[in-house]
């Protein structure tokens, strides 16, 4: 069996008792039905993974004990990306946040636009829906082996978002069918930031609000994506290009 990763957010050390998220200990618990003793890897976001092992086992608490002081283990891509993605429905945020952790992308900044069905009536409201997508980036985490967790920002309007890639990013897109240049033609550098539009797509004065903090339209083929597959699918194709995806299929196929 594959050993079990699970994320916790505080302090780990060689000998210290931990217990486990709830959700977690159930997991462990009820569903992988684990005994005292089984070998379980955590990580805080850190960047090591601690070995450790199931230590108490009841009902609603389970605990581990960290068996060393972690290992230094690097997962993170060397292209570092920017999701400025436009705020979509529920299990579609759900899956992009999941595939973009996966993925690799370093910041994910989601971003209320006009055409935005979803709306955040307050900062209590906005601070659940936060605290919701980082959890789903983490059990990502948990997935695909990152000790890192990308940082998850709360909901802000376009004008924020676009300050923050201006910022933070060399190479700045933007996804639309009407672009001129393919994605293809774009060359990434060490930080690109990638703005995704909601289900509704832009308004054009967002478009414009862009193009003017140095974004570049950029297409994705010949076909209309939606904003849960436009984004998957520049995220690969950018780790294709410049990230650690590049050769991987030439040398899978050999």
């Amino acid at each position: 069996m594959r050993i079990p990763r699970i994320c916790v957010f505080e302090a780990l050390s060689n000998g210290a008792e931990i217990l486990l998220p709830a959700q977690a200990g159930e997991h462990l618990a009820r569903v992988l039905r684990l005994e005292r003793g089984h070998p379980i890897v955590l990580f805080n976001g850190n960047g090591r993974d601690y070995r450790a092992e199931i230590s108490q086992l009841a009902k609603r608490a389970v605990s581990a004990r960290v068996l060393d002081d972690g290992e230094a283990v690097s997962r993170e891509s060397p292209l570092r990306l920017t999701l400025a993605q436009g705020v979509a429905r529920g299990e579609k945020m759900d899956l992009i946040l999941q595939k973009a952790t996966e993925l690799g992308v370093a910041r994910i900044v989601p971003v209320a636009m006009e055409r935005s069905v979803v709306r955040f009536a307050g900062d209590e409201r906005a601070d659940r829906r936060l605290a919701h997508w980082q959890a789903v980036a983490a059990a990502a985490c948990e997935q695909c082996g990152r000790n890192r967790l990308p940082a998850i920002d709360a909901p802000m309007d376009l004008l924020a978002a676009l300050a923050i890639a201006e910022a933070s990013a060399d190479l700045r897109l933007l996804l639309s069918p009407q672009g001129e240049d393919s994605l293809a033609t774009a060359a990434p550098s060490a930080g690109v930031a990638l703005l995704v539009g909601p289900e509704g797509g832009f308004e054009e004065r967002e478009v414009d609000a862009a193009l003017r903090h140095g974004f570049r339209a950029v297409r994705f083929g010949p076909r209309v994506l939606r904003t849960e597959t436009a984004a998957v699918a520049a995220i690969t194709a950018l780790q294709v290009l410049a990230g650690d995806l590049r050769g991987v299929a030439t040398a899978d196929s050999g």
